[in-house]
């Protein structure tokens, strides 16, 4: 006998639907796994702006666009990787998924999506 399906609504009106509850915890988890990397994208793209790049042009210290480049580098493929993750798994319109890749570009846009994001992450029966 077949179980009934169960169906996840995010509130803005994507569906998660997904006959196992621990698949659609899993899911749930790449979504707060994505926000957690989108914050610390955020974080390090700011870092590199703001502290380093003064840092290499003003006090001849080009070491620090180095280390913190290369940490940013890391945290924005790591992005991209679990944007697509997400777009798959929440079955994102090509927009939102635009949307979410553009605020990766600016900075404190990816707060701005964490926020937004954090509505999705919690489950509703």
């Amino acid at each position: 006998m077949r179980r009934p399906v169960e169906v996840y609504v995010a509130k803005d009106s994507n569906l998660l639907i997904c006959e196992n509850p621990i698949f659609a915890a899993m899911n749930y988890q790449l979504l707060k796994r994505f926000r957690q990397v989108a914050v610390l994208e955020g974080i390090s793209y700011l870092l590199l702006l703001f502290i380093a790049m003064p840092l290499k042009y003003m006090a001849d210290m080009p070491e620090a666009v180095k280390y913190t480049g290369w940490a940013h580098g890391i945290l924005f493929v790591l992005y991209a990787l679990l944007l697509v993750q997400c777009w798959q798994s929440y079955r994102w319109s090509f927009g939102k998924a635009a949307v979410v890749f553009m605020a990766s570009l600016l900075p404190f846009a990816p707060f701005i999506v964490d926020r937004k994001l954090k509505v999705e992450e919690t489950p509703t029966a």
